[in-house]
C-alpha cells in the first residue's frame, strides 16, 4: 500500500493562502497527499516551514515513508563526516514532519507515532553520548578507556524515564533522563576522575541535543528526575543511585521506575541496575498505601500549577488538568505499583498495554480499561496537536475561539463538535478515576460507639503499635465507623471486640493493612471473622497481614489447582528471587499465603475438613518437590553435584497419606544411591556418605530455618532405619537390605502411608517399586496383630489423651484406627494404607461392623483434628473459645451442638477402642518381637 492509500483523515487549512503556498513548492501529483499537505501547512507555521524547507525530501520520503525514516536512522548512526549537531537537527526536522504527516492524515496509529519519535530521541542519545565520551577518551581523561570502550559507553548508561522510557514521546517532548556510570570499571584510586569525565560528557551530550541554534533543536533535556538533583551530579555512580533509593526513594521516583529503560550506553550494566531497584519500585506485597501517596502527588501538582478548579476548556491543562493525562498515567502506574511486586505481568512501561494487563489479571474491568484506553489515546491526539502548531511544548487548550476554531480544523471537525468531545471525556476521566484516589469516606466527625462496645477497650487503641504513625492514624480513623459497625453486628459484640483487640495489639505496624481494608472494605468482614473464630490464625495474621494479599490477588476463591499447578506457581514465584536465602524465604511467603487460602476456605465452610487435609499436603509436597532440587543445587556449587544417581526424599506419615493439618511436622526419609561413586567432585569433595548426611541436614535447615516470613514445616525423621540412632540419610542398597532383614513389622506398618515426594525420576520408581514389591506379600494375621498390640500398649503408656477434643492420641482415636487400617494393608499384602480398613476386615482382623463403626469415627475424628488444630496450635479448651469458633467446629463435624458433640466423640471413643480390643484381644501382652 502507498501512503497516500493509507490516509484515512485529512486536515482542513485554517489559513488557506499558507496552505495553498506549501503545496505550491512541491511538485505532487496525488491529490490526497497534496489536500493532506494543504491541510497541515494551513494549520500548523512550524510544519508549513518545514514543508517548504525539506521539500526536496519530502516528494521522495512520501513514496515510502517507513522505508525514509529507516535510512534518515542509520545515517545519523553510521555517518560521521560533518558537524554531529547540524545532522541531528536535520534527521530532527525530517523525523518532525513525515511523523506529523502519517499521525494526521491517519496512516499512524498513536502507538507507532510515540513509537518513531522515540525510536529517533534513542539513537539521538546515543550518538551524542559517544560523542561526548570520544572527546574525553581523547583528551585522557576517562582513566584506563580507550576508542574501543566506546561501543558500550566505557559504562556509562542514560535511562529513559517518562514517556521516553514507556515508548511514548510526545510531539514536541522533553526527554527525562538519568545518567549512571558503573564505578565498576574502575580502580578505587580513577573514581573522582572518572566521575569528573563522565560528567563534562553528559553536559556534550546535553548540549548537543538541546541548544537552539540556526538548524533549531533535538530535544530538550531534563536531568532533573535523578536522585537529589540539586546536590548530586548530572552523572553519578550506581552504588550511589542505589544507596539514594534504598534510603531514601520516594513513591514518585518508584513510579517514574515502571516506565524507565536503557536507552543509551552500557546496556548490561543499566539492566543490572534496573534489576538491582526491583525490590525499591516493585514491593513484594500488595502496597496500597500507594494510593494515598499518589493523591497527595496529584494535589500537590494541582496546587503549585493552579489547576485545581474545575474543567472549564479555555486554557484546560490536557496533561495536568482534571480529566487530563495524568490522572490516566497516575492510576495505571498506581495500580501497576500495588500489585507489580507479586505479579511481573503488570510491571509494562506503557500506559494503555498496562490498562491492559491490569483489566486481564482483574484489578480493572474490561469496560474500564477499554475507555480509559480511549480516552487516553484522544488526549494523546489533542495534545499532538495542540504541539504541532507551533512546536511548542504545551499541554493547554487554547483560550480564544480562534484557537479552537483553528485546533478543530486541523482535527477535521467544527469547534463545537470538538468542545463537546473534550468537555465530555475530561469529565469522564475525571469520574473514572478521582473515586479511586480520593478517600472512600473522608474522616467522621468524634461520634460515641456501639452500645454494646466497650470505651475501655476502644480507647487503648491508639496506644498500639499499629496506630503509632500519624498516617496509620489517620487511615484508622477512616475506617474505626465502619468496624464498629461491623463488629456491633456480629452475633456477641463483646467477644468480637475482645477478639478484634487482641488481634490489633499483636499488629506491629498498620499503614499498609489499613490502606488495604479502606481499597477493599470487604476485607474487614473477614478480617473479624477470622479475629473472632481462630485465635491461632487471628495471632498468625497481626504478624503476617500481608498474607491478605492472596485475597486481593484474584484466583483466591478459585478451583484448588492441585499440587503439579502449585509446584509450578512456586517454581514461577521463585524465578524473581536472585539468591538462596532470598529464595527460602520467598517461598516461605509463598507457602503461608497458601495455608492461609485454606484455612479461610475451611472457616468459610467453602471446603470440607477433608478437602482441607489433602490440600494441606498438596502445599507440603509442592514445597519439597521445588525445594529439594533447589537445596541440591545450593549445596553442588561448593561440594560438587550430587555423586551416583542423587536422592529421594520420602514423605512418611500423615505426608505420605496426602493428609495433613494446619502446623503439621513433616515425617521425612532420605534415600541415595551412591552408586560406584566415592565422593563428589566439587570445589571441597565430600565422601559420599557424608555428602548426603549434609545433603539431609541443608534440607532440614531450609525448611525450620526461622527467617523474616517465619519457618516451613517442623521435621521428624525418626521413621528413618534405625531411627535417631542411624544415619539421617540412608544409601539405596542399605535400606533395601535393612528393610528386607532388620526392620521391625511397625516400620513396614509406617511404609504403608509413604510416598516418594521429591527427589530423580528413576530413583523415585526404583524406591516405589521396591516398597511395593516388599508389602506386596500378604502377612500373617497373628504375627501383625501381636506387634500392633504391643505397640499400642507402648503409645498408651508413654502419651495419654489430653481432653475430649483430642481426636488424635489416645484409645479408640485417630492414632488407634489408622493403626488398624495400616495393619489390614499389611495383612493384604497391600502397599497403599487407603484400603486399609476394608482389608482389616476381609482378613478376619476386624467383622464387618467394626469396620464401619472406625471408619465412621475416623472421619469425624479426622475432622475434628484438622479444625480444631486451625483454631489453635495445641488442643483447644472449649470453654476459652467463642460463639463464632463453636459454630465452625459443629460445622466442621456436622453437629447441632457442642452437647452432641461431646456425647458422639465419648460415645466414638468407647466404640473405637472396643472394636480394636477385641481385634488385638488374643494378641495384647505378648513379648515376642517378630522381625518383617
Amino acid at each position: 500500500m502507498t501512503f497516500a492509500s493509507k490516509i484515512t483523515r485529512t486536515p482542513r487549512p485554517w489559513d488557506a493562502q499558507r496552505g495553498a503556498d506549501a503545496v505550491a513548492a512541491l511538485s505532487l501529483c496525488d491529490p490526497a497527499l497534496a489536500a493532506l499537505l494543504r491541510g497541515t501547512a494551513g494549520c500548523s507555521p512550524y510544519l508549513a516551514g518545514l514543508i517548504t524547507r525539506e521539500g526536496d525530501w519530502l516528494e521522495e520520503a512520501l513514496d515510502d515513508p517507513d522505508a525514509a525514516l529507516d535510512r534518515l536512522m542509520q545515517t545519523v548512526t553510521e555517518d560521521t563526516s560533518g558537524d554531529l549537531r547540524v545532522r541531528l537537527r536535520r534527521t530532527k526536522r525530517r523525523v518532525a514532519l513525515i511523523t506529523a504527516l502519517a499521525d494526521l492524515g491517519g496512516a499512524w496509529p498513536l502507538e507507532k507515532v510515540t513509537g518513531t519519535l522515540t525510536r529517533f530521541a534513542d539513537i539521538a542519545c546515543q550518538v551524542a553520548l559517544r560523542a561526548g565520551l570520544a572527546v574525553q577518551i581523547r583528551r585522557d581523561k576517562l582513566p584506563g578507556m580507550t576508542e574501543d570502550d566506546l561501543q558500550d559507553a566505557a559504562g556509562m548508561v542514560v535511562l529513559a524515564m517518562g514517556k521516553m522510557g514507556a515508548g511514548e514521546l510526545n510531539y514536541s517532548s522533553d526527554i527525562d533522563l538519568i545518567c549512571l556510570f558503573d564505578e565498576t570499571r574502575f580502580d578505587p584510586d580513577d573514581f573522582h576522575d572518572a566521575r569528573a569525565a563522565f560528567v563534562r560528557a553528559t553536559r556534550m551530550m546535553s548540549a548537543t541535543l538541546s541548544e537552539m541554534t540556526a538548524d533549531g533543536y533535538v530535544f530538550r533535556t531534563d536531568l532533573r528526575l535523578r536522585p537529589d538533583p540539586a546536590v548530586t551530579p548530572v552523572c553519578m555512580s550506581m552504588e550511589a543511585a542505589e544507596r539514594y533509593y534504598e534510603s531514601l526513594g520516594r513513591t514518585w521516583e518508584r513510579a517514574a521506575y515502571i516506565k524507565a529503560r536503557v536507552a543509551a550506553g552500557d546496556a548490561p550494566a543499566g539492566a543490572r541496575f534496573l534489576k538491582a531497584l526491583t525490590p525499591f519500585v516493585w514491593r513484594r506485597h500488595l502496597d496500597f498505601a500507594a494510593i494515598q501517596d499518589a493523591h497527595d502527588m496529584r494535589l500537590a501538582i494541582r496546587t503549585h500549577k493552579g489547576l485545581g478548579g474545575p474543567i472549564t476548556l479555555p486554557a484546560h491543562n490536557m496533561k495536568l488538568g482534571r480529566g487530563g493525562i495524568r490522572e490516566i498515567e497516575f492510576f495505571t502506574q498506581t495500580r501497576q505499583l500495588i500489585a507489580g511486586g507479586r505479579d511481573p505481568d503488570l510491571r509494562c512501561r506503557g500506559t494503555v498495554p498496562g490498562l491492559e494487563v491490569l483489566a486481564r489479571k482483574g484489578w480493572i474491568t474490561s469496560d474500564l480499561a477499554a475507555a480509559l484506553s480511549d480516552h487516553y489515546v484522544a488526549h494523546r491526539t489533542v495534545e499532538h496537536r495542540l504541539q504541532m502548531m507551533n512546536d511548542a511544548q504545551t499541554h493547554t487548550l487554547p483560550a480564544t475561539d480562534e484557537g479552537f476554531g483553528c485546533l478543530a480544523a486541523m482535527m477535521d471537525t467544527d469547534a463545537d463538535s470538538l468542545k463537546t468531545d473534550l468537555s465530555e471525556r475530561l469529565a469522564a476521566v475525571h469520574e473514572m478515576t478521582e473515586g479511586f484516589f480520593a478517600p472512600t469516606h473522608p474522616a467522621p466527625a468524634a461520634q460515641d460507639a456501639p452500645d454494646d462496645l466497650d470505651e475501655q477497650t476502644l480507647a487503648r487503641w491508639l496506644s498500639y503499635p499499629a496506630l503509632r504513625s500519624e498516617r496509620s492514624r489517620l487511615i484508622f480513623e477512616r475506617l474505626r465507623p465502619d468496624l464498629l459497625k461491623r463488629l456491633a453486628g456480629t452475633a456477641r459484640p463483646a467477644d468480637a471486640l475482645r477478639d478484634f483487640d487482641g488481634f490489633l495489639a499483636g499488629l506491629p505496624a498498620g499503614v499498609q493493612l489499613f490502606s488495604l481494608l479502606e481499597a477493599n472494605p470487604q476485607l474487614a468482614d473477614l478480617l473479624i471473622d477470622i479475629t473472632g473464630t481462630s485465635p491461632a490464625l487471628a495471632q498468625y495474621l497481626s504478624r503476617n497481614a500481608a498474607v491478605f494479599d492472596a485475597v486481593i490477588g484474584g484466583d483466591f476463591f478459585t478451583d484448588w489447582p492441585g499440587a503439579e499447578a502449585l509446584a509450578g506457581s512456586l517454581s514461577r514465584s521463585l524465578d524473581t528471587e536472585t539468591d538462596y536465602e532470598a529464595r527460602l524465604d520467598a517461598m516461605r511467603r509463598w507457602t503461608n499465603e497458601w495455608h492461609f487460602r485454606v484455612g479461610v476456605h475451611l472457616l468459610r465452610g467453602l471446603i470440607s475438613p477433608d478437602e482441607a487435609g489433602r490440600q494441606y499436603a498438596d502445599i507440603a509436597r509442592s514445597v519439597l518437590c521445588v525445594l529439594w532440587p533447589l537445596v541440591c543445587d545450593q549445596f553442588a556449587r561448593r561440594h560438587g553435584a550430587p555423586p551416583g544417581r542423587g536422592a529421594v526424599v520420602l514423605g512418611m506419615g500423615s505426608l505420605g497419606a496426602g493428609r495433613l493439618t494446619p502446623g503439621s511436622d513433616l515425617d521425612l526419609i532420605v534415600i541415595y544411591d551412591p552408586q560406584d561413586a566415592e565422593s563428589s567432585n566439587g570445589e571441597r569433595p565430600l565422601a559420599t556418605r557424608p555428602y548426603y548426611a549434609r545433603l539431609t541436614q541443608a534440607l532440614i535447615t531450609a525448611l525450620t530455618a526461622p527467617m523474616s516470613q517465619g519457618r516451613l514445616y517442623e521435621v521428624d525423621m525418626r521413621l528413618r532405619p534405625s531411627g535417631n540412632q542411624g544415619p539421617v540419610a540412608t544409601s539405596w542398597p542399605a535400606f533395601q537390605s535393612y528393610q528386607r532383614e532388620q526392620a521391625w513389622i511397625w516400620e513396614h506398618l509406617a511404609l504403608t502411608r509413604a510416598g516418594v515426594v521429591a527427589g530423580p525420576d528413576d530413583l523415585t520408581r526404583d524406591v516405589e517399586a521396591f516398597r511395593e514389591g516388599l508389602l506386596g506379600h500378604p502377612r500373617p494375621l497373628a504375627e501383625v496383630a501381636r506387634e500392633v498390640a504391643q505397640m499400642r500398649d507402648r503409645i498408651r503408656a508413654a502419651k495419654a489423651a489430653t481432653s475430649l477434643w483430642d481426636t488424635k492420641t489416645g484409645p479408640g482415636r485417630l492414632q488407634e484406627i489408622e493403626l488398624i487400617a495400616q495393619s489390614g494393608a499389611l495383612i493384604a499384602g497391600h502397599a497403599d494404607s487407603r484400603d486399609g480398613m476394608r482389608d482389616a476386615v476381609t482378613c478376619g482382623l476386624i467383622d464387618d461392623k467394626g469396620g464401619d463403626i472406625l471408619r465412621t469415627a475416623g472421619a469425624l475424628f479426622s475432622a475434628m483434628n484438622i479444625a480444631t488444630r486451625l483454631l489453635s496450635e495445641t488442643v483447644p479448651d472449649p470453654e476459652l473459645l467463642g460463639m463464632a469458633a463453636h459454630r465452625f467446629v459443629l460445622r466442621a463435624t456436622d453437629q447441632t451442638s457442642l452437647e452432641a458433640l461431646q456425647d458422639v466423640l465419648e460415645e466414638s471413643y468407647d466404640a473405637c477402642a472396643g472394636v480394636i480390643d477385641r481385634a488385638l484381644a488374643d494378641y495384647a501382652g505378648e513379648e515376642t518381637r517378630e522381625k518383617g
